[in-house]
């Protein structure tokens, strides 16, 4: 079916090639790192990723664009208990895959593609279908299958509309599987305000519980709801507010219903070449009615960077956990030259490592340690 998306709508790739220009464009980013954590089972984990990426473009004359892209996926990694153990794996996967008709107001977009949209830095209620995580210098994160639509007016005001069908991966702060069988829509309209900009989000799907056990009703057809809004105004400093609502139409207990939200501030510092920094405040609940509050969390996070000169730039994150008292730090350094990037990071985290959207069996950041990453684009 994903490849039927793609295959419907090749012909318009060739619509005015007579009067077009064409070109066509290979790129790639290869990146290395090396993780040291004593306190892990394997202590040292070293990891290789190549992500080839082949883009084609159609101009004609009316200032209609025709282009796709396509990349994929391609890496492994290695964990090492000296001088005992190893363990490795690898995978091979699409990246990104579309095929794209736009012009200056218009785009509409088919295939596996990245979605996002809100006005939260770090801690992001509205991250409905991707995963960055604030740690990773790449942010890389997949891509979701589907079309989307965008219409651009002449006062900011821009509207969006998408649909997906064939993710079955969780993504975000989703608590239950989506049923990839069935259709997931939705939409945002942005409207400018002064000195910014406010939004309302919305999405459909219907949820899949079957496979997730611990109690939980066994489900094959849920129907979820949810609404988001976003409020982003640019002064002296930045400020936003950032929400989103899950309403499930069964009983599933506290995961039936969940409401985030995020409120926070950025401001850079004229001291030197320029300090910035920001601060995020995150409650997020779960009840078994609409706004029920019957299980929270709260994070607080700061978020600061400074260049030094034009290749150097510092930078750290700190992450507060209310409920369990914890708190979670990452500091790094990022040199970089034309093409080529250095990263090297350390952490200090609790042992029991679980941030906000972060998958918890990714232990590798748990405790004390440091990671060194080399970055080649070409």
């Amino acid at each position: 079916m994903r490849r039927h998306i793609l295959i419907l709508f090749l012909p318009f790739l060739f619509i005015g090639l007579s009067e077009a220009q064409d070109s066509l464009r290979f790129s790639g980013q290869l990146s290395s790192w090396l993780n040291w954590n004593s306190a892990n089972y394997f202590p040292l984990w070293a990891g290789l990723r190549y992500i080839p990426q082949i883009n084609y473009e159609v101009t004609t004359n009316p200032g209609l664009h025709f282009d796709a892209e396509a990349s994929a996926n391609i890496f492994g990694n290695a964990g090492l208990k000296p001088f005992d153990t190893i363990s490795a794996s690898g995978k091979i996967k699409p990246y990104r895959a579309w095929i794209r008709l736009y012009s200056e107001q218009f785009e509409l977009r088919f295939g596996l593609q990245k979605i996002n949209f809100g006005s939260a830095s770090i801690l992001r209620p509205l991250m409905w279908f991707d995963q960055i995580d604030p740690r990773d210098p790449l942010q890389l994160t997949d891509g979701v299958w589907g079309v989307l639509a965008r219409y651009y007016f002449l006062n900011n005001t821009n509207i969006w509309l998408w649909g997906l069908y064939g993710n079955n991966e969780s993504r975000g702060w989703e608590t239950v599987p989506v049923n990839s069988k069935i259709p997931e829509f939705g939409g945002r309209v942005q409207l400018p305000i002064p000195s910014g900009e406010v939004a309302l989000s919305y999405h459909h799907r219907v949820a899949d519980s079957r496979d997730i056990g611990s109690g939980v009703p066994s489900l094959e057809k849920i129907p979820e709801n949810r609404i988001g809004f976003d409020i982003k105004w640019d002064m002296k400093a930045g400020f936003w507010i950032e929400g989103s609502l899950t309403h499930k139409g069964k009983d599933l207990g506290l995961l039936s219903n969940q409401v985030i939200l995020n409120a926070g501030i950025d401001y850079t510092f004229g001291m030197g070449n320029g300090i910035y920094c920001a601060y995020e405040q995150l409650l997020a609940t779960y009840g078994n009615t609409l706004l029920s509050f019957d299980k929270t969390t709260s994070f607080s996070l700061v978020s600061t960077n400074y260049p030094f000169g034009m290749f150097d730039r510092l930078g750290a994150i700190v992450f507060y956990n209310w409920d369990a008292h914890k708190i979670y730090t990452f500091l790094s350094w990022q040199r970089q030259f034309d093409k080529i990037m250095f990263y090297l990071m350390a952490y200090w985290n609790p042992e029991s490592y679980q941030l906000p959207t972060m998958d918890p069996s990714d232990n590798i950041f748990a405790g004390k340690g440091i990671q060194l990453m080399f970055v080649f684009n070409h």
